[in-house]
């Protein structure tokens, strides 16, 4: 039961907002689709040339029709979970392929709400024929149900960090019921700030009535900028917004290259408190307000001959972004943890082929293999919103 209401807190503090930041996307698409078939629906004025007041659109049903989906899919997901470990995961390549899908479409709805180009009719999810014609037989009004429920449904092929570390929890349970329990009291708890946000921020949206398909489109667009962003990220490919500003000003946030051998990279700022006898976990780690320099640490154990890089792994991103390490040399990289739940535990080198969820708490140690001298490592989390990079020199 305790973890459960863990879970529910989890989801109710920071699985809301991380999932939003990854999925808002397709809820995005979702009421862009529905407002544009309310303002449609409009009734032309009485008399040529007549003014009408825009309708009201409906936000709340789809916004809540898109919860509910994605609630019962991720129950399902917890209960496959916990029968059958791993194998529905997906590894970070196909995930960020499945981001730039899903942007693209977005950038193209956004597009067509605009009337760019006649082609980008084609960027609407549409549901079967067969079922349209049943919606139109049973329902009272035109209202399309498919659409959210669809993408409520596709949010399980893209999990925020917060989530996926929820289900390697649901994982480790071993039980279809207990996996299931856990995904449904994390939805749960993440749909209201789901809601909340999504719903004021259309309702904003719809005051500007006449130009409110407008404010939706550009939402859509930038949302859909975002998540091809985000996916770029995972790739690690070097022309996304972040890398390619982290090249523009490495030196801002480098710590200096790896020194000699035997040498331990840490920001002077702020040292570690000597680990534990019996975790060998530091005490303590706490978070800079900004990132400091850093210097070369000598190591309190024997002559170490592969230099050593730290990395922190903080609730807001990675410290320091940028490092630089010594050329045609292994380096083995430290990733600290200390109390960190947010996605970026989820730790992705794309080049390597390397993921890994970190624990909450403690240190996990990375070998990289030689690299040619300006030879860029990139990192990133699972859900392409923190990155960093390494510098070969």
């Amino acid at each position: 039961m305790e973890q459960l209401v863990l879970a529910f807190i989890t989801g109710l503090t920071t699985g809301g907002l991380s999932c939003l930041a990854v999925q808002g996307g397709l809820l995005a698409g979702s009421l862009a689709r529905q407002i544009e078939q309310d303002l449609l629906a409009a009734p032309a004025g009485p008399h040529k040339g007549q003014a009408v007041k825009a309708p009201r659109p409906n936000t709340a049903l789809p916004i809540a029709l898109f919860l509910l989906a994605k609630l019962v899919v991720y129950t399902l997901l917890g209960a496959l979970l916990g029968l059958l470990g791993s194998v529905l995961t997906l590894d970070p390549i196909m995930r960020a392929a499945l981001m730039i899908l899903i942007g693209v479409f977005m950038v193209g709805n956004a597009l067509r709400m605009f009337n760019v180009h006649p082609i980008f009719r084609h960027f609407v999810i549409e549901p079967p024929s067969f079922i349209t014609r049943y919606i139109r037989r049973t329902a009272r009004r035109e209202t399309d149900f498919f659409t959210p429920l669809f993408l409520g449904a596709l949010t399980v092929l893209i999990p925020c960090g917060v989530t996926q570390a929820m289900m390697a929890t649901a994982l480790a349970t071993g039980s279809p019921a207990g996996g299931a329990a856990l995904m449904f009291a994390f939805t749960l708890g993440a749909s209201p700030v789901f809601f909340l946000v999504a719903y004021l921020a259309t309702e904003l949206g719809a005051r500007l009535e006449k130009y409110f398909l407008r404010f939706v489109a550009v939402v859509v667009l930038i949302l859909g900028l975002v998540t091809v962003e985000s996916g770029l990220n995972l790739l690690g490919s070097p022309v996304s917004f972040a890398n390619l500003t982290a090249r523009l000003r490495p030196a801002v946030e480098a710590a200096p290259i790896a020194a000699p051998a035997a040498t331990r990279i840490t920001p002077a700022a702020t040292p570690l408190i000597p680990p534990t006898a019996t975790t060998g976990v530091p005490k303590a780690l706490p978070t800079p307000a900004a990132i400091p320099p850093a210097v070369a640490v000598p190591p309190a154990g024997p002559a170490n001959t592969m230099p050593v890089l730290e990395l922190r792994v903080l609730g807001n991103g990675y410290s320091p972004r940028v490092l630089r390490a010594p050329a045609n040399r292994a380096i083995s990289l430290d990733l600290v943890t200390n109390k960190t739940y947010s996605c970026a535990r989820d730790f992705v080198i794309p080049a390597l082929k390397y993921h890994q969820l970190l624990p909450d708490t403690g240190r996990v140690t990375v070998a990289i293999p030689p690299q040619k001298p300006g030879a860029i490592v990139r990192f990133t989390c699972s859900m392409g919103m923190y990155t960093g990079q390494i510098i070969f020199e």
